[in-house]
This record gives structure tokens, C-alpha cells and sequence, in this order.
């Protein structure tokens, strides 16, 4: 994870999956304790979001203060049907692309 160089959230690339869930659940974690209204998840480059770290970025998203948010752009398939199964009404996530 990388942080992202002109707006405020971090980049991915890989697999979020056993083997990198701890860098993935640090990356919201960073995220979480930002000051921004709007923060960032850039994932072109990710090629597969196991449930667990759709279940993280749920969980992230859910701890949100009031009127902040989670934009994530471009992200595998996957990860937007598995937060539009579990998480249908969670307006703290913006899925934009893909």
C-alpha cells in the first residue's frame, strides 16, 4: 500500500487476501484515523479482495465519524458484490468504476 500522492488515501495492488490482510487492515487503519471528510482507495491494480477484507473495509467504513467517507475507485468486481450482499445500505462506501 501506498499512500496516494494528490488526494488524501492509499493505492493497492495484488491480492487482499491472508498473506497481506495485515498491510491491507493498516492501510484502513491509517485511513480511519485521518482528518479528511474524504479519503481514498485507489485499487486498479488489485486484482482480488478476499471477504475478510471486504469484511475489514465494512468494518472501517461502519467506525466512521459522522459525515466522513470512503471512495474506492477501480476496484475488482468482487469487492463491490460482496459489499452490495452484505453490506447493502452502507453509505459511508462509494464504489466508483469497474
Amino acid at each position: 500500500m501506498l499512500p496516494l500522492a494528490d488526494r488524501p488515501g492509499w493505492q493497492a495492488a495484488g491480492e487482499v487476501g491472508l498473506l497481506t490482510r495485515s498491510a491491507w487492515e493498516q492501510a484502513l487503519c491509517h485511513l480511519a484515523r485521518s482528518d479528511e471528510e474524504t479519503c481514498h482507495l485507489e485499487l486498479s491494480a488489485v486484482t482480488f479482495v478476499d471477504v475478510a477484507g471486504v469484511s475489514a473495509l465494512a468494518m472501517t467504513a461502519q467506525g466512521l465519524p459522522h459525515g466522513r467517507r470512503i471512495v474506492i475507485e477501480e476496484p475488482p468486481a468482487t469487492l463491490r458484490r460482496v459489499l452490495d450482499l452484505f453490506w447493502p445500505d452502507l453509505l459511508t462506501v462509494e464504489v466508483m468504476g469497474r
